[in-house]
């Protein structure tokens, strides 16, 4: 009951500052009969999400003009690429979920999963998992703390993923080579890999601009992926070269796809 309480408080919240303009903590702790160190953590995480600014005392909206055309655009590609790899989980799975936005687009779809035990290397992915009102069993791999990918890296983390084993894992990529699988800025690739040797399937979410685009690290080859989640962005031709590696591709439709029909 408490989770749907703080969902429904933040989302009320955010109605109020676009309304309004402005609010104060003490007014919204008056208001929702709670405390201003509850206030201020509803506002930090509305903020970090990108819901709200955060002023002394209080939040204003998002300015307009912060948010572009195309930052809406990739918003409603990785809720659509999130909802759609929810699809693949079942009740009770045991799922592994790597640091990312794509990624974390997934948790806000897991509500509706029972008995779900997730692993995690990101402290933002467990955070958001805590608010679910269907809380899974959470997992941290530990480790070594890399603020690159703000996420657990090293060899401890390696070590505590191969003590388990999991039916899925869920990772992003900055980039998708087509003759070879997933890139990345990120050197510290071991772990990725650990993860993709101890889930049965391994689902990459994806935008479809990112298809196509050429990084020196190599993170996962074709053969250890199981499904390519990505938006409707994708070209017939990357769909028919991916499948032939024997990789199942899932589309999700964008709202803006879908608002044009």
């Amino acid at each position: 009951m408490s989770k749907r309480n703080t969902q429904q408080r933040r989302h009320k919240i955010v109605q109020q500052v676009n309304q309004l303009g402005e609010v104060t903590v003490e007014a919204l702790a008056s208001q929702f009969d709670t405390s201003v160190v509850t206030i201020r953590k509803d506002l930090a995480e509305l903020e970090k999400s990108g819901q709200l600014l955060r002023r002394y005392g209080g939040a204003v909206p998002l300015p307009q003009e912060v948010i572009t055309d195309g930052e809406k655009a990739l918003s409603a590609a990785k809720q659509a690429i999130g909802n759609k790899a929810a699809e693949l989980i079942r009740d009770h799975n045991r799922i592994i979920i790597d640091s990312g936005r794509t990624t974390s687009s997934l948790i806000s779809h897991l509500s509706q999963k029972a008995g779900l035990v997730v692993m995690t290397n990101a402290l933002e992915v467990a955070n958001q998992l805590r608010e679910l009102e269907r809380e899974p069993t959470i997992l941290m791999t530990g480790g070594t703390w890399d603020p690159h990918s703000e996420s657990f890296q090293g060899q401890v983390a390696e070590q505590v993923l191969r003590s388990y084993d999991f039916d899925q894992l869920f990772i992003g990529a900055d980039g998708i080579d087509l003759n070879r699988g997933t890139t990345t800025f990120n050197e510290l690739i071991g772990l990725s890999r650990v993860m993709a040797e101890q889930a049965r399937e391994v689902i990459v979410m994806v935008e479809s601009d990112k298809i196509g685009r050429r990084i020196p690290n190599l993170e996962l080859t074709w053969q250890q992926i199981t499904y390519l989640v990505t938006d409707d962005g994708i070209s017939k031709q990357a769909i028919e070269q991916i499948s032939n590696m024997g990789v199942t591709i899932v589309v999700a439709k964008t709202n803006q796809q879908q608002a044009g029909k």
